[in-house]
């Protein structure tokens, strides 16, 4: 049995992309010259990064459809890998091993700042939501956290800013050896629902689908749905970035792989049933585990996929992570490429987006 939430319905405007709530902005300059893009006949490969986690649904949904294939042009091979975690990522990024990825906010800000401002730019979000804090059925307040050990993804993506942070606002110390009043044991999430079900903590902050893998399989309980920690409950979990060297070199290539995005977020409205079989599909071909049809589905039901980047989750996020000290600063100044993204969007007279 799934556990109970909120159900977030996944009403979308313009292809299913643009939720109703979301505000008008005007457009982000753009270092990429993106006012007339032409599609090159040069042969290119795009190396695409994503998690195997139902909150990169658009990445699923755009490999296993073969949405990105017919996007993309004839003269692009599109190469994939999953990674477990922003961090991952970022090292990938920096090795010249990946050109674009589907990565959290936390990851996206840090390689920004490690490269004092070059390395990447989101062009455009792809989930909200999905995110929570899991733990024994003991625990029934944040006071019974003290002395415990709880997990996250890793150290400082995304999930671990989020938990490092209520931790500290309900009173709690942290430290990045697992030290202070609650311990935090940054791991991969497979090995967090064995260590869960097998005793050795006492919770996880994990994006799904591996929170309600920890309340259906391991016997947890939901304390935190992080969504009630945001105003209306958008944060941003999940964003594109795009390396700045591949934007440059190939606008027409990442307005192709946007197009491909919104194509798969609008299967999620068109067709539900068929969005979530390839990302059932996608997580096992990378995990080499199935995952049911019914914990896909319970997945689906706490994420809103949209391209709306919600900066303003990620500017708090990066203050969080600032006076955490896992980033230098809260400077976030120009880590937004949205031009092509709004090119797209205006085409159909739709709102666009502003960056920070």
């Amino acid at each position: 049995m799934s556990p109970p939430r909120r159900f977030r319905t996944l009403t979308l405007l313009l292809l299913g992309v643009v939720p109703f709530t979301a505000a008008a902005c005007g457009s982000s300059s753009s270092p990429s010259g993106t006012s007339s893009i032409t599609a090159s006949k040069e042969p290119v490969t795009l190396r695409l990064g994503y998690f195997p986690n139902v909150t990169h649904a658009p990445a699923l949904i755009g490999i296993e459809g073969g949405i990105f294939e017919q996007t993309l042009g004839s003269n692009v091979t599109l190469q994939t890998q999953s990674f477990n975690a922003g961090p991952d990522v970022v090292t990938g990024l920096f090795a010249d091993q990946i050109d674009a990825s589907f990565i959290g906010p936390g990851p996206s800000f840090s390689a920004f700042q490690k490269s004092n401002g070059e390395a990447i730019r989101i062009v455009s979000g792809a989930a909200s939501g999905g995110a929570f804090l899991v733990v024994k059925p003991s625990i029934s307040k944040p006071a019974d956290l003290e002395g415990k050990k709880v997990a996250s993804p890793q150290l400082g993506n995304t999930q671990d800013i989020a938990l490092r942070t209520w931790l500290k606002s309900k009173g709690f110390s942290t430290d990045t050896s697992g030290g202070g009043d609650v311990s935090v044991v940054p791991q991969e999430n497979s090995l967090t629902l064995t260590a869960f079900q097998q005793g050795q903590i006492d919770g996880a902050w994990v994006p799904e689908p591996w929170a309600t893998r920890l309340v259906d399989e391991g016997g947890g309980k939901i304390l935190v749905d992080e969504a009630d920690l945001w105003p209306d409950g958008k944060f941003v979990t999940t964003d594109l970035v795009v390396t700045t060297k591949f934007l440059r070199a190939h606008p027409d290539v990442v307005k192709q792989l946007i197009e491909g995005e919104i194509a798969a977020i609008d299967l999620v409205r068109t067709n539900r049933t068929k969005a979530e079989g390839y990302v059932a599909a996608g997580i096992q071909k990378a995990t080499g585990k199935p995952i049911p049809a019914n914990l896909v589905t319970a997945s689906f039901d706490s994420i809103t996929f949209t391209v709306d980047p919600i900066v303003s989750s990620l500017e708090k996020g990066a203050k969080d992570a600032a006076a955490l000290g896992l980033i230098p600063s809260a400077d976030v100044k120009g880590i937004y490429d949205l031009s092509i993204l709004n090119q797209i969007l205006k085409t159909s007279n739709a709102p666009t987006y502003k960056g920070s």
